[in-house]
């Protein structure tokens, strides 16, 4: 399957008690085969284009970012990922702790898909932060 959804992806980081929020909304492509879910779409920060690719998979899921920001996050259920975030600013070291990783796929009955996240990040060795990842897609129209 590929076609155009609409994806919402929210993001919710408690950094001991300072709550933020961050709502994306774009119109991108998703690919199915198998029991693995491909998202594609671009965002758009202060004129610049950043591509993302969120791959998701049973136990696994990976969000590869590209453009003006560089990054390849890696969420595997109950394990400790590390990668690098490269900001125009300079580099972050990421080590992420992924708690759960729920996801409802599309299916002809249901077309919404949901993943639901929760982890926590580690930024440079400092504090952890947790995290929730909400995205949600379905068929634009």
């Amino acid at each position: 399957m590929d076609q155009q959804v609409e994806i919402e992806l929210q993001t919710i980081i408690d950094d001991e008690g300072q709550m933020e929020y961050h709502t994306v909304r774009e119109i991108g492509r998703c690919f199915q085969k198998g029991n693995r879910t491909v998202l594609t779409f671009e965002e758009k920060i202060e004129n610049e284009v950043i591509k993302n690719l969120i791959t998701i998979q049973p136990e696994r899921v990976s969000i590869k970012r590209s453009g003006i920001v560089v990054m390849n996050q890696q969420f595997q259920l109950k394990r400790k990922t590390e990668n690098i975030f490269q900001h125009p600013h300079g580099n972050i070291h990421m080590e992420t702790f992924t708690h759960t990783i729920d996801y409802e796929q599309p299916a002809p009955d249901k077309h919404q898909g949901l993943l639901q996240m929760t982890y926590t990040v580690q930024l440079n060795g400092q504090e952890n932060r947790e995290h929730k990842l909400i995205l949600r897609f379905e068929p634009s129209h």
